[in-house]
């Protein structure tokens, strides 16, 4: 068994396609099954559902990409950290994949920005999903760190580092009514015509249970998994949202947007890094989650320095 051979199985699970896991491995489609098959004959256990199209792994086979996921991840740290001590004077050098809740994407600029100017070897490829999609990623080795709620997630077994605490305000324009308000309560809120992030998304459960507690249920007249998208309702369409206190300060102070703290209930919660725990630690994950504890979050209402986010 060698590296090469679980590459292949990883990329044949994520492409479900023999020949698009081949291009993807820059091989031959029957050098990519070859070696896959004597990879069952190494370990002496189906992998791959035997047909002419690929039909899924077998029960044996889900194990062993595990197996493979693991492996590989700890090839690669294992890589990071021995060009690291080869090479001190050069800096780490790598990837890291990040998986974020839409509400935590605008601030994960100001963290990989601190990170960059420590290690400008140091590329990231940033994706959006819901907090459940983070967890099922990091579980597939499909990313290496995930921004996620921390306070209504199963995070047990995974490594936790809180970055900023989430509150909510309605979100209008500046010639909405309730603009010129200090604090808007829920009952208050759930009156309006409300665009909000799909109901898969932890933000909006927190939302909906907030919701719940002040005895109202609003029904949004839009829903999408786009903070943008949200923000360009509330200022094209007239619409309401609620969103993090901190995306007024992503706007810019002309966005024509104006931010009004909820209560009645107050709620607040926890957004921070979770990676899977496990020792040695890769060293760019370190210094990614070193780089949280330190995290100092823009405050609100205050511009990001020289990039307001435009709405379109």
């Amino acid at each position: 068994m060698d590296i090469r051979q679980l590459q292949y199985l990883v990329a044949l699970a994520r492409e479900k396609h023999f020949t698009r896991a081949a291009s993807a491995c820059h091989v031959t489609q029957p050098t990519l099954s070859g070696r896959i098959r004597q990879l069952e004959l190494e370990l002496g256990v189906p992998i791959v559902e035997r047909s002419q199209r690929y039909q899924g792994l077998t029960p044996e086979g889900e194990r062993v990409l595990k197996w493979a996921q693991l492996i590989l991840n700890n090839w690669q740290s294992m890589q990071q950290e021995l060009a690291h001590l080869t090479d001190r004077d050069a800096g780490l050098t790598g990837r890291l994949i990040l998986g974020g809740i839409p509400s935590a994407l605008p601030m994960i600029p100001f963290l990989t920005k601190e990170v960059r100017e420590a290690h400008p070897g140091i590329d990231f490829t940033v994706m959006s999903m819901s907090s459940e999609e983070i967890l099922r990623a990091l579980d597939d080795f499909a990313i290496d760190v995930g921004i996620t709620y921390l306070d209504n997630e199963p995070i047990e077994g995974l490594l936790a580092s809180p970055l900023y605490r989430e509150r909510y305000c309605l979100f209008v324009t500046e010639a909405h009514p309730l603009a010129s308000r200090e604090t808007v309560t829920w009952q208050e809120a759930a009156r309006e015509r409300l665009c909000l992030l799909t109901s898969n998304m932890q933000n909006r459960r927190i939302i909906d249970h907030a919701f719940r507690g002040a005895d109202c249920r609003p029904t949004p007249e839009l829903e999408t998994n786009s903070v943008i998208n949200l923000c360009a309702n509330v200022r094209l369409m007239g619409l309401a949202s609620i969103m993090p206190d901190y995306i007024l300060g992503i706007l810019g102070p002309h966005s024509g947007i104006k931010a009004i703290p909820l209560k009645d209930p107050d709620v607040v919660h926890n957004v921070g890094l979770v990676a899977v725990k496990r020792a040695p630690l890769s060293p760019l994950i370190g210094v990614l989650m070193e780089a949280g504890r330190t995290f100092r979050p823009q405050p609100a209402g205050t511009d990001p320095p020289n990039h307001p986010l435009p709405i379109y």
